[in-house]
């Protein structure tokens, strides 16, 4: 573990951007845009926006494609910023960079996964408690015994580090490149259900609309 001193401001909501991680290729949901298959008679990235926004200072979308297919959002939409499929952490690298050019108070990226209808309302400031408890570099959530790293906190001030793990170490495991910092891991929990269930394929539409 590399250990970096701290000199990120702490996390309050008027410092972190909001990420919503919009650009997986939902192979196992037959392809399309996952984001927009409906639950309870609203798309999923509506129950991921009203659950983010009041987290966050800024909420932004990262997907890819025509961005006028999400105009009715009206939240910034921003591709990745490293091309190839580079999976979250290249939706976390886009946030941070998105972050730093449009948001002069931000020090923070929120990232939250966009087939995840359920997750918790207070997810930003339990990760940001963590991290000031714990005097971590950032944070990410975890139920059931199992994490959860597409729910992060992520200090802005790290992402030419991050650029450079993508683009020269070519690093694509999220937890390959935590392991170099203090990751803090904030425990929810997963009873009576998990807040971080998510929608891969078509039956689990059918598991949530049960849930909600």
């Amino acid at each position: 573990m590399v250990c970096i001193l701290r000199e990120t401001p702490s996390a309050t909501p008027r410092t972190v951007v909001g990420v919503l991680l919009a650009g997986g290729q939902s192979r196992r949901m037959g392809g399309g845009d996952k984001f927009l298959k409906t639950l309870a008679g609203r798309p999923l990235l509506d129950h991921a926006i009203e659950r983010a926004a009041p987290q966050v200072a800024a909420l932004v979308i990262n997907a890819g494609g025509d961005p006028g297919r999400l105009a009715r959002w009206n939240l910034p939409v921003v591709a990745d910023v490293v091309a190839g499929h580079a999976g979250p952490l290249a939706g976390v690298l886009t946030g941070m960079e998105w972050a730093a050019a449009h948001v002069r108070e931000a020090s923070w990226v929120a990232t939250f996964a966009s087939d995840v209808p359920f997750f918790p309302t207070d997810l930003v400031a339990r990760l940001a408690a963590a991290v000031e408890e714990h005097g971590g570099d950032m944070a990410c959530a975890a139920s059931g015994g199992r994490s959860h790293p597409v729910f992060g906190l992520w200090p802005v001030r790290l992402r030419k580090a991050l650029r450079s793990a993508l683009v020269e170490e070519e690093v694509r495991k999220v937890d390959a490149w935590t392991a170099r910092y203090r990751l803090v891991q904030v425990e929810f929990p997963a009873v009576p259900a998990d807040p971080f269930f998510n929608i891969n394929r078509p039956q689990d539409l059918a598991i949530a609309e049960a849930m909600a």
